[in-house]
């Protein structure tokens, strides 16, 4: 099929360079339903370790199953997307996890729910890369607040997680997720209007589609070093986040002697920090550069991340919201900024920088389990705490302006 000229007027070329503030809104709460939905999965180990005597094995097969469809296929279906845009797998996807979420509360029995994990992970999977695009197109001239504004959504949703666990699963058990079979439908009518305005908005984009990827088809030597450098900097901070995740929990309880209740609301404290640092991130990126705001997020944290084993409960506290603000306020920015290094690669970029590296990084929380193991707990969270030190490879990266001029001589 093929589109009139006369699609892209003078006028339309200025409207391209408006935010459309309603679509990125709508697209943010299905990003927190979304990931809602995928923070319910971990959340239930412990109702089906006691429910049905799984073994910590098992719950590592289910969380394996989860993170490799929903984190390390988003390349892939982002590449495919870039290739052939699809809106209405956005609906569908969200489909997946409704289907998967009424088997998870419903068949208790081990390969249903391995199959049903599977599903919601299928969902994410397809979500991430297609959901990042439509923030791009409705992104305007603002593109790091529209990045923002989508991922804040998903921080938020990835925030739930301990409130999830103490709210509903534990007074209602595993049937209690049915409830979230709610929010997935709610997802999918939303997704069905946000797939209709996504495929009008490819009509009049197709024309300056075509001339980016004519453009960016072959990556010069200096744009592969700066994404590999970006995959370094992203991973380091993928490995610290998840690590804090899954065991800075025992740590505080180990250490300070905390409940598991006191301990939830340290975590709950770090992520939900985490997203409003996520939403302050893309404004500050279109600021003073996307560059500065990566590098000074990762490496600035360094101290306090260094710091953090060393103080007492209170002090943790408070240095845990520091560093979930401070940290994530390159979240979005990184999105941006590896999707300007590609620009005919939106999907494919979104897929590495946030479904892949956070898978590598799960893979990565299994290695740091072994470790505590062999060198304990307090050790493992001081170590990790020089993670952050890699931002430094940030001062190696382009700045925008020299991505401009080396898309500009390509």
């Amino acid at each position: 099929m093929s589109f009139p000229v006369t699609t892209i007027t003078t006028e339309n070329k200025k409207d391209l360079s408006l935010t459309t503030y309603k679509i990125l809104f709508i697209i943010s709460i299905c990003h927190l339903l979304n990931d809602t939905l995928q923070a319910v999965v971990p959340a239930m180990f412990p109702i089906l370790e006691k429910d049905m005597g799984l073994t910590f094995t098992q719950l590592g097969v289910i969380a394996a199953v989860l993170n490799i469809v929903s984190s390390l296929f988003q390349p892939v279906i982002g590449w495919v997307s870039d290739k052939k845009p699809m809106p209405y797998a956005l609906p569908i996807g969200l489909a997946c996890s409704l289907v998967g979420m009424l088997l998870l509360a419903l068949i208790p029995q081990y390969n249903w729910i391995i199959f049903s994990v599977a599903l919601v992970g299928i969902g994410s999977a397809v979500f991430h890369p297609e959901g990042s695009r439509v923030s791009h197109l409705a992104a305007g001239s603002k593109k790091g607040l529209a990045q923002s504004i989508y991922q804040v959504g998903g921080n938020s949703g990835q925030a739930l997680a301990p409130l999830i666990t103490a709210l509903i699963l534990v007074p209602f058990g595993q049937f209690g997720a049915i409830w979230f079979t709610f929010a997935a439908a709610i997802a999918v009518v939303l997704l069905i209007y946000i797939a209709k305005w996504y495929s009008n908005e490819l009509k009049v984009s197709v024309i300056t589609k075509k001339k980016s990827s004519a453009r960016s088809a072959r990556l010069s030597k200096t744009v592969w070093i700066a994404l590999i450098l970006t995959m370094f900097i992203l991973l380091a901070r993928s490995l610290y986040i998840v690590c804090m995740t899954n065991y800075y929990s025992f740590y505080i309880i180990q250490t300070y002697h905390l409940t598991i209740t006191t301990s939830q609301a340290y975590l709950f404290a770090f992520l939900i920090s985490g997203a409003v640092g996520t939403l302050f991130g893309g404004p500050l990126g279109d600021r003073f550069g996307k560059k500065n705001v990566i590098l000074y997020s990762v490496l600035g944290s360094a101290p306090l991340t260094i710091l953090l084993p060393y103080v007492g409960p209170i002090l943790s506290f408070v240095l845990l919201l520091l560093i979930g603000f401070i940290m994530m306020t390159s979240f979005s920015v990184s999105v941006v900024y590896a999707q300007e290094l590609v620009p005919s690669k939106i999907g494919t970029m979104s897929g590495l920088t946030v479904g892949f590296i956070f898978g590598l990084g799960a893979i990565g929380s299994v290695l740091f389990g072994n470790l505590a193991d062999v060198i304990g707990i307090a050790k493992t969270i001081s170590f990790v705490g020089f993670l952050p030190v890699l931002g430094v490879l940030g001062f190696f990266l382009p700045s925008e302006e020299d991505l401009r001029r080396l898309h500009q001589n390509e």
